[in-house]
C-alpha cells in the first residue's frame, strides 16, 4: 500500500512537473522579443545600407534611420506592440523632418545620448500634444531607445534617448519603444557633454520604407594651395 502511494504521488509530480513546463514552453513561445532582420550592412552604398527579404517588406515600415553628422548611420526596430502611440509619434516627426539637423544635447558617457529637441536645450518639444505614458516590460538594455519625459509620467512629446548601458532602474518609469538593431558603433560616437562642445547631429530622421538615400557630412572644403604668385602679391603689398 505504502509503495502504490508512493508511486501514485511520483506519478503525479510528474504529470504537474510536465504540464508546467509545456505551459512555461508555451507561454515563451508568445512571449514578445526584438528580432534583428537578416540583414547585411554594405559600407558602400550611399543608400538604404540593409539588404531586406521581401517577406520582411512590411517591417520596414518600423524601422527609424538616423543619419547622423559623425558618418555613420543607425537603424532602430521601432515596436508597436511595446508603446503604439509612441511609435506613431516618431514615425510622424521624423516624416514631417522634425528631426532633421537636430543635436544630441545630453550625451552622458556609461548612460545614454538624448535628443528631439528644437531648440537644443532639452527643456522643449514638437508642437504635437503631449503623450500619455505607454510603460512596458521592455527592458533598459544596451540599445534601447526609450521616450524622454519631465517628472509628469505623461509629458513625453519628441525628445528620446538610446542607452549605452544596461539601466534596468528605467524600467516601468520611461516608455521604451525600440532598439537599435544596426550602427551601434555610430551611437557610441556620439560627442558627449551637456551639451557637449562639438553636438553630433542627426543629418536625417528617416523610415526604411520611404526609401531615403543616406546623407552624409559635407566633406571640408580644403584650403587653397598657397602658390608663389600669391606670396609675390603679398610682398609687394
Amino acid at each position: 500500500m505504502v509503495s502504490r502511494i508512493t508511486g501514485s504521488l511520483a506519478l503525479a509530480v510528474a504529470l504537474i512537473a510536465t504540464t508546467s513546463v509545456a505551459a512555461f514552453a508555451q507561454k515563451a513561445s508568445q512571449k514578445e522579443e526584438v528580432r534583428p532582420l537578416d540583414v547585411q550592412r554594405v559600407e558602400s552604398s550611399q543608400t538604404f545600407p540593409y539588404a531586406v527579404d521581401a517577406n520582411q517588406q512590411n517591417e520596414r515600415e518600423n524601422i527609424l534611420l538616423l543619419d547622423l553628422s559623425n558618418g555613420g548611420r543607425v537603424a532602430i526596430r521601432l515596436m508597436p506592440r511595446w508603446a503604439p502611440h509612441h511609435v506613431e509619434r516618431i514615425k510622424e516627426l521624423a516624416r514631417q523632418g522634425f528631426y532633421d539637423g537636430q543635436i544630441f544635447h545630453r550625451v552622458i558617457d556609461g548612460f545614454m545620448a538624448q535628443t528631439g529637441d528644437p531648440t537644443g536645450t532639452g527643456q522643449s518639444g514638437s508642437k504635437l500634444p503631449d503623450l500619455a505614458a505607454e510603460f512596458n516590460d521592455a527592458p533598459h538594455l544596451r540599445g534601447t531607445v526609450s521616450m524622454a519625459r519631465t517628472d509628469d509620467p505623461n509629458s513625453a512629446n519628441s525628445q528620446f534617448f538610446i542607452v549605452f548601458y544596461p539601466r534596468l532602474g528605467l524600467d516601468h518609469k520611461y516608455t521604451a519603444f525600440g532598439r537599435v538593431i544596426a550602427g551601434m558603433d555610430t551611437v557610441d560616437a556620439i560627442q558627449r557633454g551637456e551639451p557637449p562642445a562639438n553636438p553630433t547631429k542627426i543629418l536625417q530622421a528617416s523610415i526604411a520604407a520611404d526609401n531615403k538615400p543616406q546623407v552624409l557630412p559635407a566633406a571640408p572644403v580644403a584650403a587653397p594651395a598657397i602658390t608663389s604668385d600669391m606670396l609675390r602679391n603679398s610682398k609687394s603689398n
